[in-house]
């Protein structure tokens, strides 16, 4: 039971990987309210953590009842992810923050999309979930990698938290370097979606 626990504990963290959300949630909410911050960390860690139990539990039946494959969910949200790399890197999403004068009600909404997903609860945790939960035997197993999964989120949850504060720290000319750099970072990694879904829907693509 403890290999189990540790094996999924791993898996999760390497795939949801906290610490790697976290200066890009930073990014995203920069310039809003840290009620507006903690109210998207709750969120977007509660929905993804709804999304990858739903999956977890129902996934494979109904992906295999709609004919869809992970391949699919690669593809998309690979090209919803180069969508908003492409405005971290050219900062309209600092424009749009700073023409509705940073309030709650006009802050965006980034708890759903790309936070809850595909960032958090991705193609990666997604298939995760699937495969660690049909491996399980019996109601104990699946309940040890569920808490793993469940722990995962806690951990990322509170990264998001302290990411916010840490950002500040380093001031806004530094912190727009990194948004940009993150934004690089953003796109390769939906390049490298729409790579592994095209290779899994193409397999004699190299």
């Amino acid at each position: 039971m403890i290999a189990l626990f540790a094996s999924a504990l791993a898996s999760f963290l390497v795939i949801i990987d906290p610490p790697g959300c976290a200066p890009i949630f930073a990014s995203l909410t920069a310039g809003t309210s840290a009620e507006h911050r903690r109210k998207m960390a709750l969120r977007s860690s509660l929905i993804a953590w709804c999304i990858l139990l739903f999956f977890a539990l129902l996934g494979r039946p109904l992906l295999h009842a709609l004919g869809i494959t992970l391949a699919s969910f690669r593809l998309a949200g690979g090209i919803m992810l180069f969508i908003i790399a492409l405005e971290m890197v050219f900062e309209r999403r600092t424009q749009r923050r700073e023409e509705r004068a940073h309030s709650v009600e006009g802050a965006d909404d980034i708890s759903v999309f790309p936070m809850a997903i595909p960032m958090i609860a991705g193609p990666g945790s997604i298939a995760t979930a699937m495969l660690l939960t049909s491996r399980a035997e019996g109601v104990g197993e699946t309940a040890i990698v569920l808490g793993a999964m469940s722990l995962v989120i806690l951990l990322t949850l509170a990264a998001l938290l302290a990411a916010g504060p840490l950002m500040r720290l380093i001031g806004v000319k530094l912190e727009a370097m990194i948004t940009r750099i993150l934004g690089v970072i953003l796109a390769a990694l939906a390049a490298q979606f729409v790579v592994d879904g095209l290779r899994q829907s193409f397999p004699g693509l190299r």
